[in-house]
């Protein structure tokens, strides 16, 4: 199958998002394409190049060796930039060479915050290696990492150069994480595709089994999707804001438990089924259409428990959310499958209500 390609507008030029099984072989065509320069930082983890580094170990400069660094939310951290500022002054990258993400979203937004930051700015590629990170963070430009206070505090919009998806690498991922990612693709398919929600319902068996036409389509669509956002509404000043839906709770979840809990997929499925349920409440979204999202989030797989955690300390964690401004919550909700609105209106007895009905405690 021939890889797909959709091109992305950003303030910093035209990108390509390569998509496709064995998309990976064709990475030093790819890059010489893109004008790309010889000096290049890999950055990745030591799971991912133990199991994949042979297919982009070329890309290198001789005798270079990649950039190691941890793949959990723990590590996306100013101290990992620094480090990542050190390699870079090591190898001497200056403004015509490029940060190469080789690893899942915590990878990508961490090295492409140190592309965004290291001089002022350097290159950056995007090899995404979960499924997460390949349908969306590797795409539309928002790079950054964690403070104790929240989660992508601190923060850039610097597009890649280039985007290149195989899904080939996601065969490896454990079923965990590999289910994760599968909740931000019914997230795309309520926000914006009702064909891409049914789609992924239909075929969860092939899409749980790695059957590479159906993964290509699936990321593809979810690509577009991410792409025609991005490009109307780059820097999250309108439209864009409903890729966050299921964000909001999501993030509350992940730093309530130390980003320790939560892989940030499960934490937005709670997310999800907690801005399902408050459109209900505001007779914003049928209750059928909340039956449907429930069945297939939770079809996706098993979620932690939130049975422990508390609806009130959510609320501190979401006052902190950069979707408050001017000190009110922009919140995105469900309006059909398919279909969303935002609103900045939401009460703090709405947002409690909302989760205490995905079982957490008042």
């Amino acid at each position: 199958m021939k890889p797909i390609r959709i091109d992305v507008t950003s303030e910093r030029g035209i990108y390509p998002v390569v998509i496709g099984s064995g998309a990976l072989a064709g990475l030093p065509q790819l890059l010489e394409r893109q004008r790309v320069g010889p000096q290049r930082l890999v950055v990745s983890s030591t799971r991912i190049w133990r199991l994949h580094g042979r297919r982009i170990q070329r890309i290198l400069p001789r005798g270079d060796r990649p950039v190691m660094m941890a793949a959990g939310e723990g590590a996306k951290t100013l101290a990992t930039v620094s480090r990542l500022y050190d390699a870079c002054l090591d190898r001497r990258l200056d403004r015509s060479g490029a940060i190469v993400a080789f690893g899942g979203g915590v990878v990508g937004d961490t090295a492409g915050f140190a592309a965004a930051t290291w001089l002022r700015g350097v290159g950056l590629v995007q090899i995404p290696t979960t499924l997460l990170a390949q349908v969306d963070s590797a795409i539309g430009g928002k790079v950054g990492v964690n403070l104790p206070a929240g989660k992508n505090l601190v923060g850039a919009f610097y597009s890649p150069s280039l985007v290149v998806c195989d899904p080939d690498v996601l065969a490896t991922l454990p079923r965990r994480e590999f289910r994760a990612g599968l909740y931000e693709v019914v997230k795309y398919g309520i926000i914006a595709s009702k064909r891409l929600f049914d789609h992924v319902d239909r075929r969860l068996d092939l899409i749980a089994a790695h059957d590479p036409t159906t993964l290509t389509r699936v990321v593809a669509d979810c690509c577009r999707i991410k792409a025609d956002v991005v490009m109307s509404d780059e820097r999250e000043s309108g439209l864009r804001r409903i890729l966050n839906f299921g964000h909001t709770i999501g993030h509350a979840l992940e730093a309530l438990t130390g980003y320790r809990r939560f892989l940030h997929g499960e934490a937005v499925a709670y997310g999800m089924l907690a801005a399902a349920r408050l459109s209900v409440l505001r007779g914003a979204l049928s209750e059928d259409d909340e039956a449907r999202i429930g069945a297939l989030v939770r079809g996706v797989g098993r979620l932690p428990s939130v049975g422990d955690l508390s609806a009130r300390q959510a609320l501190e964690a979401i006052g902190r959310d950069k979707k408050v401004v001017a000190g009110r919550l922009h919140f995105v909700l469900a309006s059909s499958i398919g279909s969303t609105e935002i609103v900045n209106d939401v009460r703090t007895r709405e947002l409690v209500l909302a989760m205490k009905a995905i079982g957490m405690r008042d």
